[in-house]
């Protein structure tokens, strides 16, 4: 059962259009693989920065793994065509206080990160049974 503040966050997050809720989710789940990443254990009472650089590479390396070489098809079905689309999702929960932001932070700091056209196109299977 969804909590009322659930329901209408993902009632916001649709009356806005621009990107479904599973790609939020796919966020949130990218900005944990992230920090993860960067910083080990995560603890809710040490919160750890994390550039949109960082993100948008996070996010690119989560959707490889979940993915593999659908990852790009998988994004452009979300509406996400470019490093700047993770930024407007992010800057849109900052405007909702839903995430913070520190005073050096800039939504251009999310612009051409890499190219989403091509970020998935030398995806390979790895294939063990050559070895």
């Amino acid at each position: 059962m969804k909590t009322e503040a659930t329901q209408r966050l993902i009632e916001t997050i649709r009356s806005d259009g621009r990107y479904p809720i599973e790609a939020y989710e796919f966020l949130h789940d990218g900005l944990e693989y992230t920090t993860r990443s960067l910083y080990g254990r995560v603890t809710p009472n040490e919160p750890q920065h994390v550039t949109g650089q960082e993100l948008c590479e996070g996010l690119r390396d989560l959707a490889r793994e979940r993915w593999g070489p659908l990852a790009g098809l998988v994004l452009r079905h979300w509406n996400i065509y470019r490093t700047r689309d993770f930024g407007e999702m992010v800057y849109f929960l900052i405007d909702l206080n839903l995430m913070g932001r520190q005073e050096s932070d800039r939504i251009e700091d999310f612009d051409d990160c890499f190219d989403l056209r091509t970020a998935f196109d030398s995806y390979r299977i790895p294939l063990d049974v050559y070895d």
